[in-house]
């Protein structure tokens, strides 16, 4: 058996005479698939940012549309104009990036139907819906956008998680 020399050198790393050697073969492809998906970041992020908040939405909507409805005058509960204008004026923004973070925003957009002295063109949906969720002095808190993103939570990481893998593995492949 040979025995291995091993030499000290001034920089204080080892040597040895019999050197280890290591063969990559593929570095250049993977290095490849790399670049490419350093390229194809932000499509893909926008796909799972998207499909998470389709899936938020969903949940939000049919919390509104369970929504109890009571159309007397004063009541603490929302009319039935109200909910049908919150249905109406609910969506997804486009995305958008500040920084490194892309984002999107559901939200209420627009006015219902119900006009008032003080709402001339209808009541806007974004008060109506803060007032649902939150409460007032006059109306009871219903928390159903809470309740809809706790609900969706899981479903929308692992749904996230799926895209962004499914994406990956179209750009490396």
């Amino acid at each position: 058996m040979k025995r291995k020399r091993l030499s000290f050198i001034m920089n204080g790393s080892f040597g040895c005479d019999n050197m280890a050697s290591w063969k990559f073969e593929g570095i250049d492809i993977y290095l490849a698939q790399l670049e490419r998906l350093k390229a194809d970041t932000g499509p893909t992020i926008g796909k799972a940012i998207y499909e998470g908040a389709g899936l938020v939405a969903k949940e939000v909507a049919a919390e509104i549309k369970s929504l109890p409805v009571n159309n007397q005058y004063g009541s603490k509960g929302v009319t039935s104009v109200q909910k049908q204008g919150l249905i109406e004026g609910f969506g997804i923004s486009h995305a958008q990036t500040d920084g490194d973070y892309r984002h999107v925003k559901l939200g209420f957009d627009g006015y219902n139907k119900q006009k008032t002295k003080k709402y001339p063109n209808g009541q806007p949906n974004s008060m109506i819906a803060r007032s649902v969720n939150s409460g007032t002095s006059f109306r009871k808190k219903n928390p159903f956008v809470d309740r809809a993103t706790r609900k969706s939570k899981g479903a929308c990481e692992m749904t996230m998680t799926q895209v962004v893998e499914r994406e990956i593995s179209k750009i490396i492949h």
